[in-house]
């Protein structure tokens, strides 16, 4: 069964002239329940002012689906597995290089998470590989993407 994601993304060009290259990047990701998230180029790409460096960019914002996204199936598996979950921070990069092409392309995310558990069950380090070795493969944006995700968990 199919499911449909949306968001919408929206941008104005207010009163810049905008054929001479000199207008704003930025603009807006409205997601449902309401959620806008202020959007801009990455200010290494545009650079400021046409770009804003308090937004978020296509690449942070890739690189932050794949994050979630792994957290979300890590934290259910732990969960299953009778593991008690209090923090899960992870400081996530993605790389960017050129393909056979030329054209850039996010070629490696990588995820380094530092999970801390509590409790009478605590995993042992095969076992939290475990978890993560599960959600990279069943993570939804990980199997959507052709970047290498590496997973390298903090200890």
């Amino acid at each position: 069964m199919a499911h449909a994601y949306t968001a919408t993304v929206a941008w104005s060009r207010g009163d810049a002239v905008f054929t001479d290259g000199r207008y704003s990047r930025a603009h807006e990701l409205r997601f449902d329940g309401g959620t806008v998230v202020p959007g801009s180029s990455a200010p290494s790409v545009v650079r400021v002012p046409f770009s804003r460096e308090d937004a978020v960019d296509p690449e942070e914002a890739l690189v932050a689906s794949a994050s979630a996204c792994h957290m979300l199936f890590f934290l259910d598996f732990a969960r299953r597995a009778g593991f008690r979950v209090d923090s899960y921070v992870d400081a996530a990069e993605a790389v960017m290089t050129p393909n056979a092409d030329g054209k850039l392309y996010v070629s490696k995310i990588t995820l380094r998470p530092l999970v801390v558990f509590s409790g009478d069950k605590m995993p042992g380090q095969d076992e939290i590989a475990d978890l993560h070795h599960r959600s990279h493969l069943d993570c939804f944006i990980a199997n959507s993407l052709k970047a290498e995700i590496a997973i390298e968990p903090a200890s």
